[in-house]
């Protein structure tokens, strides 16, 4: 089977104050269709930025990336940007959402650049909270949330235009303990749904909820193993 994800010396160079300071230098990874991986490293590993280049988000320097057998080197900026849209979903430690909107129309922005109506923006929206729990929060406005329920509105979003993998930077890094822990069944319960899972964290036990860890160090992979005495989901999460 194709991979869903793979780089082949992938290079992200950045020039600071005159020098060239690689951040990726040379990662080759391949992501499997439904694995739930995830990204550690220390800040300035290169994890980061690895995942920034994964999401389409920025380009490499050199080195090649292909997604669902595509090679985004050849996209142009246009083309990156609807792969985005169409084949990955974003969640982040700050949860990103508008903070002026309802929690129904947060989740419904991605499917406005997709072309859909209003009337099915509504619906598919509406369908991804009541997904998530909150189907009597749709009006809610971010402030109105709790922190565990605005990251669970940035999983609908996430979620809504069908992609087929997830990307989380720090999801849990907002979070109290217990409310870390619901949102880590939540992604274990999509990964058992078939929706591949790229996690990056600096947290040893949240990494545990992954079937696999890949460790950066100076913009290098240094470890790449099974999670051993991997987390269960916690059923009623």
């Amino acid at each position: 089977m194709t991979p869903l994800l793979e780089t082949q010396d992938l290079v992200k160079d950045f020039v600071i104050g005159g020098e060239v300071v690689h951040a990726v230098n040379g990662v080759s990874l391949s992501i499997q269709h439904g694995e739930f991986v995830a990204i550690m490293g220390t800040s300035g590993s290169g994890k980061s930025t690895f995942m920034n280049m994964i999401g389409c988000l920025d380009v490499p320097t050199s080195g090649r990336l292909m997604l669902d057998g595509i090679d985004t080197k050849r996209l142009t900026g246009d083309e990156l940007a609807a792969i985005r849209n169409q084949k990955i979903g974003f969640v982040f430690q700050q949860f990103n959402l508008l903070a002026r909107t309802s929690a129904l129309d947060n989740v419904a922005v991605p499917l406005i650049y997709a072309g859909f109506s209003l009337a099915e923006r509504r619906r598919l929206a509406q369908a991804k909270l009541i997904e998530m729990g909150l189907g009597d929060r749709l009006q809610n406005s971010p402030a109105k949330l709790s922190g565990g329920q605005q990251q669970r509105v940035a999983i609908a979003r996430a979620l809504v235009t069908g992609p087929l993998m997830l990307l989380a930077d720090e999801p849990t890094g907002a979070l109290d303990t217990q409310t870390s822990l619901d949102i880590m069944s939540i992604f274990q319960g999509l990964n058992e749904q078939g929706i591949t899972v790229i996690l990056v964290t600096h947290e040893s036990d949240i990494a545990e909820y992954a079937q696999r860890r890949v460790l950066f160090r100076d913009g290098k992979i240094i470890e790449d193993a099974p999670v051993s005495n991997r987390k269960g989901r916690i059923k009623n999460g």
